[in-house]
């Protein structure tokens, strides 16, 4: 069995090799991403392996046929950069792993709304310049606060259990109840009413498609003042521009932002020194209301090693058996 792996970053190539000593298994390793030029090193492989944030161009999946593979295995959870219908085409299948650490992005979700909470942004900025007043930043504690989770999936849930520790009311939402969550009566019956309720709003959903955002202006009038909006979620889930208007008029209190609708081609680039195009962006960097950081909720030794090996192991089911319990469903 030869498999390829590509876009492996520094900080993964020590798990793929790991993963292929204990398995006795080639895998060849890419720093390259996934693209019509780059797929032909696939060549003469049976397996591809992927991790990208841009679109995966159909003509890839055209060559993989021609060249008799027809298993992908990506190494993260999101699968809406792939087009189904050249999969389909050429009778791949696709395989994800659809958890990798939900206390990771759990975690770190709380993390940053304690920040925000005691505006250790703006104080720390502050501290810099040899400024130690206090006010005006004055802060607000958790155990206050009533927390909206907007979906209860795996990393949802875990976010739930911290919340509860540190003793805030905590309301949710999530078209597929988790029985557990329904026994203690948590869930309201709409995102509005979530919304309308909840000093914290924290998203932990899938992308709804393009347009189709949670956050927005008309959303936010509906919402409490000086509510909180956390986002490790995806970042086509709020319009923001809306949100950042609020903030910056006072309508919420801030947001902390790990994912950004136009991330692509950004996060996970070095722009020292460099001007950004994105006046927006440049914005929410500038707000002392607003922490924003580049999609790194995920990113930790366990959860980065799962993704590495998870999806080897899901790559070996598929080529073994014809199947793995991580496979897609190409047709919902």
């Amino acid at each position: 069995m030869r498999l390829i792996d590509y876009g492996v970053r520094d900080d993964e190539k020590k798990y793929i090799e790991e993963w292929a000593k204990i398995n006795k298994v080639e895998v060849k390793i890419v720093q390259e991403l996934l693209t019509p030029e780059t797929v032909e090193l696939a060549n003469g492989f049976d397996g591809i392996v992927a991790y990208q944030q841009l679109p995966y161009d159909p003509v890839v999946f055209d060559k993989m046929n021609e060249y008799g593979i027809h298993v992908i295995s990506l190494r993260n959870v999101g699968v809406d950069n792939v087009p189904f219908e050249a999969l389909k085409k050429n009778d791949i299948r696709l395989t994800n792993v659809p958890s990798y650490s939900p206390e990771a992005i759990a975690e770190y979700s709380v993390t940053g709304l304690m920040a925000l909470l005691r505006n250790m942004k703006h104080m720390i900025r502050k501290v810099d310049q040899y400024d130690f007043e206090w006010a005006p930043d004055i802060g607000r504690e958790l155990n206050q606060l009533t927390v909206g989770v907007a979906g209860t999936g795996r990393i949802g849930r875990a976010a739930i259990k911290i919340y509860e520790g540190f003793g805030a009311k905590v309301i949710a939402y999530d078209k597929y109840r988790n029985d557990e969550l329904d026994k203690k009566g948590m869930y309201v019956d709409t995102l509005d009413e979530l919304l309308k309720q909840a000093d914290v709003v924290t998203l932990h959903l899938p992308s709804l498609g393009k347009g189709n955002t949670v956050i927005n202006a008309k959303t936010i009038a509906e919402m409490k003042d000086d509510a909180v909006v956390v986002n490790t979620g995806r970042g086509d889930l709020i319009n923001t521009q809306d949100l950042y208007d609020a903030v910056a008029n006072g309508k919420l209190y801030g947001a902390v932002l790990d994912v950004y609708e136009n991330e692509v081609g950004i996060f996970n680039t070095d722009r020292t020194d460099q001007e950004l195009d994105d006046k927006l962006l440049e914005k929410l960097i500038q707000s002392p209301r607003i922490i924003l950081t580049p999609h790194i909720a995920f990113y930790t030794t366990k959860a980065v090693k799962n993704m590495a090996t998870i999806s080897l192991n899901s790559m070996v089911d598929e080529l073994n058996t014809g199947t793995s319990g991580n496979e897609i469903d190409l047709d919902k």
